[in-house]
């Protein structure tokens, strides 16, 4: 039985993201290519890195008739800003992801996680959405060779040199430091 928020769910035909199927019909083998450069969705990205709102996303996609609905296939491109999980500095990038889904005609093929047709519209920012949260890199990094931050201190090991250290004190033996001074050591010799 079909969920009732699945049964109530209208499409917005003036989002970008919703793309109409008018022109495909219901007539399986019918196809058509379109590139688009939509904004992309807010919030689009985990803690490190994300695709920035607004940002302009490049769509090479492919549209099919089929018996059950309407597959989509194709390629997305979008810039990512974010910060390195080393050493903080801000840092960009790009990422291509590669999109296909069937967006089914009826919830009567469908399961509870297909996605359905409003009528001949469909929501591509679902699909768009959940491919690139999936390639996003979890620790981004600005290079491959970032040595991050000091643990000690936070200065940036690239520019602290080499000879960057601390002196590292056994935490048993942390309370008997202050009981030894110069001047005893003097007098013991």
């Amino acid at each position: 039985m079909p969920s009732e928020s699945r049964m109530t769910q209208h499409l917005n035909p003036r989002s970008p993201w919703v793309i109409s199927t008018h022109d495909l019909g219901k007539r399986p083998g019918t196809m058509r290519r379109v590139a688009l450069t939509l904004p992309a969705p807010a919030d689009l990205g985990v803690d490190m890195i994300g695709v920035p709102k607004d940002a302009e996303v490049e769509l090479d996609l492919r549209f099919e008739a089929v018996m059950e609905g309407v597959l989509v296939s194709g390629t997305a491109q979008a810039p990512l800003a974010g910060e390195c999980a080393r050493c903080l500095d801000p840092l960009t990038s790009e990422i291509a992801v590669d999109l296909q889904e069937l967006f089914f005609y009826s919830d009567e093929d469908a399961s509870e996680d297909d996605s359905l047709l409003d009528g001949a519209l469909l929501d591509l920012e679902p699909t768009f959405r959940d491919a690139v949260v999936l390639a996003l890199p979890l620790s981004p990094v600005c290079r491959d060779d970032c040595t991050g931050l000091c643990v000690e201190c936070g200065v940036k090991l690239a520019e602290a040199g080499d000879d960057h250290g601390h002196e590292k004190i056994d935490a048993r033996w942390a309370s008997l430091q202050g009981l030894v001074t110069e001047n005893d050591n003097d007098q013991e010799k």
